[in-house]
């Protein structure tokens, strides 16, 4: 997306440096890239949420939830990342929650155009806006990263 703000990891070093070549997450590009990654999926996996990011190619890309958002990205800069759960409504995927929660990457709520976009390409249905949104900020005193509730 032109003119979209990237984020580049601020995690933890030692996440950083453990992203291997070709770790990335699943790319999902379209509704039939969607239909068979969910396809694969289990009713117990299906039941949490997942990891997400939109790279810089406005491509989305999911993980497993346990999986960090850096490998999710192949340590990449990003435009968004959080976590992101799916339900079946009226014969049709959907996105019933979605948040801007990575402590890796601490994207701003105004990262949502670019996940709605990268939604929208992959035939998802979405909400208006992040179901939860998280707003981060950092001490400048001790670079301590905190989550403002």
């Amino acid at each position: 997306m032109r003119g979209a703000r990237s984020y580049r990891y601020v995690g933890p070093v030692e996440l950083a440096v453990a992203v291997r070549p070709g770790s990335r997450g699943c790319r999902i590009g379209s509704a039939a890239e969607f239909g068979d990654w969910v396809a694969a999926r289990s009713a117990a996996e299906l039941a949490e949420p997942f990891a997400f990011v939109v790279g810089t190619d406005g491509v989305l890309r999911l993980a497993p939830r346990r999986s960090e958002h850096v490998a999710c990205a192949g340590g990449a800069r990003v435009l968004s990342a959080g976590e992101i759960r799916f339900v079946r409504e009226a014969g049709r995927w959907v996105v019933s929650d979605v948040s801007n929660q990575s402590t890796g990457y601490c994207p701003d709520v105004t990262s949502w155009p670019a996940v709605a976009r990268a939604l929208d390409d992959a035939g998802l249905g979405r909400p208006a806006g992040f179901t939860h949104e998280v707003v981060f900020r950092r001490c400048p005193g001790c670079r301590e990263l905190n989550i403002v509730r």
